[in-house]
């Protein structure tokens, strides 16, 4: 049996699951030439190919999705966005280099709210600052860092003790954390649901077409199940599963991570949610575990990183229940009603690959788990890199360029050596 070309997921994505039903857009079929094709419908995709239909109102563009908008990466992950990044520490250099982050981050977060305004689209979309928060002496010390780094950029902030965290959100889990305004959630499958249901008229969006072969003769030919595809430039917006064929097989790694939503509360349990109507908190340690209100009664854990293949069901159900299990004790009776997992591309210093592959063939690939705001101004980008409008140093001098990843079987030997000693190192965030 062939292997996929795409992430295939054997459970549904959490958020599209409590949306209403849809319909799929028609599967691609026949012979079709149009004169952009874009991969993939995911934040990166759709917004790229929102760019090319404003910039080129003539041009036939089409879509295809692997599966279905919202069963996708973009639709599983935990809903956290924002208009700014925080610097990295409280060095000129530092501050400087998140202000030209800050440039592209604005940008795309402009690009972002235009459809959500213009159509009304219906993500859960609220404030709700930034919570990093600390469980270990470490963590701690990690918190401080940031702290410092906002102060000096002159941002509005707030340091909260344990005893704080347990009024805002309900639990003594965490010693301290560091809160800060510019922090958004949102669905992120109402919100990718959304951007697809609202592309420009010259747009054709196909789903369930995974891209199965491509190869260029003059022009780029791309065949599906049902069709064969033929257009002058391609964009890949598949994250690393741009490496089944044979493209960055050195430069990306994929990675498992697992989120689950409880069942829904009756007040008096979601009163121990704490007195915030929404928030969410993310670990200081890259492998913790993030965990977020979701509407007045759920609360939604992310936990867990396999490399490259996923973790069977049953214990990730068990890990992550016990995730929210130690942080609310007091609602060890509240069981989960959704889990399930996604993907997201590593790079080893955690710049994106961004640009041209080869002629008429360009990518964006490598979100480090970031990807709403930054997969729609990197797709924007790319879309006017495509037309001329924009040039490669303009990005990868602010967002640098993915290094090379060891081959396997020296990566899988190394991603499992690191991943055991961060895991210890996370201690209690896990």
């Amino acid at each position: 049996m062939k292997r996929p070309t795409f992430p295939a997921y054997p459970d549904r994505s959490g958020f599209n699951a409590l949306l209403p039903k849809r319909s799929a857009c028609a599967e691609a079929k026949g012979d079709i030439t149009a004169d952009h094709v874009v991969v993939g419908a995911g934040y990166t995709g759709l917004a790229a190919a929102r760019r090319l239909a404003e910039l080129q109102p003539q041009a036939r563009i089409i879509v295809i999705e692997a599966t279905e908008v919202g069963e996708g990466s973009s639709g599983r992950n935990s809903g956290f966005a924002s208009p700014r990044d925080l610097p990295a520490g409280p060095s000129a250099a530092a501050l400087q280099h998140a202000e030209a982050l800050n440039r592209f981050t604005e940008e795309g977060w402009a690009w972002l709210m235009a459809p959500i305004e213009e159509h009304g689209i219906d993500c859960g979309l609220q404030r709700s600052g930034r919570i990093k928060a600390a469980a270990t002496d470490l963590g701690a010390e990690q918190v401080r860092a940031l702290e410092a780094a906002v102060k000096a950029a002159g941002l509005p902030h707030e340091v909260w003790d344990r005893e704080t965290l347990q009024e805002r959100i309900g639990t003594l889990y965490y010693q301290c954390a560091l809160y800060t305004e510019d922090g958004y959630l949102l669905d992120p499958a109402a919100l990718i649901r959304g951007l697809a249901e609202t592309l420009p008229a010259n747009v054709t969006l196909h789903e369930n077409s995974p891209l199965l072969s491509m190869q260029r003769q003059g022009k780029w030919y791309l065949e599906t199940p049902s069709a064969r595809i033929t257009a002058p430039s391609v964009i890949m917006a598949t994250n690393a599963a741009i490496r089944h064929f044979g493209r960055l097989r050195d430069r990306l790694v994929t990675m498992y991570t697992y989120a689950a939503l409880s069942e829904p509360m009756n007040a008096k349990d979601a009163l121990q949610l704490g007195s915030m109507p929404v928030w969410g908190l993310l670990p200081s340690h890259r492998l913790g575990t993030t965990v977020r209100r979701f509407g007045p009664d759920r609360l939604l854990v992310r936990s867990m990183y396999a490399h490259e293949r996923p973790v069977p069901a049953p214990r990730v159900r068990e890990a992550l229940l016990s995730c929210f299990h130690r942080r609310y004790p007091g609602l060890a009776h509240i069981s989960l009603d959704q889990v399930w997992g996604g993907t997201t591309a590593l790079t080893m210093n955690g710049a994106p690959w961004w640009g041209q592959v080869e002629e008429g063939l360009y990518t964006s690939a490598g979100c480090n788990g970031a990807g709403i705001v930054k997969g729609s101004i990197l797709g924007k980008r790319l879309a006017e890199l495509v037309l001329g409008h924009c040039k490669e140093d303009d990005v990868r001098a602010t967002w640098g360029m993915a290094n090379w990843v060891a081959p396997e079987p020296f990566r899988s030997i190394g991603f499992n050596f690191i991943s055991a000693h961060e895991r210890r190192l996370a201690g209690l965030e896990a």
